[in-house]
């Protein structure tokens, strides 16, 4: 274990000693704090107009309006930004001739994969723990409910975590950082898609195809409800990819 932390902190500390990590969380804050003040500027126009509408006014309330709007841009900006985490996990290393050090070590496969994992999602809860300000000025403005509040963040980890993992398999394939950016990015542009499918195929394959999709099992979750499938489906998503990462590590021990 003491292997698998010492290699996240170095995953942690890459990420600030290059302009990357700089960068993402930058641009992470700048694009959801755009979006956030434009969201509650919406917010306080349409309560406004409600407010004379009794029929209207319990519609507009944080909850209903504000986190679904905020959170849900969210997995649109973690489309750019997670590849953009993930394509230097394995190229840096291997194109800076550092892998052959690392696989020479008394340290496994899986050990280096987790390791490599966790610190990527590190440097992805100080990300999201940047946006603390964004629930204090929620709370300064109404009362929302801290249970969606909860989901909601879960969600949008997990959704992060898991684009995470598929870059971090790409990234194992190529030394070359863009290649593995854009086919991240072409991937999971795929199983975004796969969420429109059950509207244009009817029948079981649109609803399968459609299932496949993580877009499909946030719903509930931004809603503030968990349920057993869609937490299935994200740890067998993050599972496999982390799986077949460790055994791409483990046939380049071998070569």
């Amino acid at each position: 274990m003491k292997a698998v932390l010492a290699i996240a902190r170095r995953e942690i500390d890459a990420y600030f000693a290059s302009p990357l990590g700089w960068v993402s969380l930058s641009a992470f804050l700048v694009v959801t704090g755009f979006m956030y003040a434009s969201i509650l500027s919406d917010f306080s126009q349409q309560s406004t107009t409600a407010a004379f509408n009794p029929y209207m006014a319990d519609q507009y309330n944080l909850n209903n309006w504000v986190l679904p709007g905020f959170f849900g841009n969210w997995s649109v900006i973690l489309l750019f930004i997670a590849p953009a985490i993930s394509m230097r996990m394995f190229s840096e290393d291997m194109r800076q001739r550092s892998f052959e050090l690392l696989l020479s070590s008394p340290v496994s496969s899986g050990e280096i994969v987790l390791g490599k994992y966790l610190g990527a999602l590190g440097f992805l809860g100080l990300m999201f723990g940047a946006t603390a300000h964004y629930v204090l000025i929620l709370y300064w403005l109404g009362t929302p409910d801290p249970g969606v509040l909860a989901s909601s963040y879960l969600a949008v980890f997990l959704l992060a975590a898991s684009f995470i993992a598929l870059g971090m398999l790409a990234s194992a394939f190529t030394v070359n950082q863009v290649v593995a950016f854009v086919t991240t990015f072409g991937a999971l542009l795929v199983l975004w898609v796969l969420s429109w499918t059950e509207s244009i195929l009817p029948g079981t394959a649109g609803t399968v195809l459609s299932a496949a999709s993580m877009l499909s099992h946030l719903d509930q979750l931004t809603k503030g409800l968990l349920h057993l499938e869609d937490a299935a489906y994200f740890a067998g998503f993050i599972g496999f990819f982390l799986f077949a990462t460790q055994q791409r590590i483990e046939s380049m021990r071998w070569r």
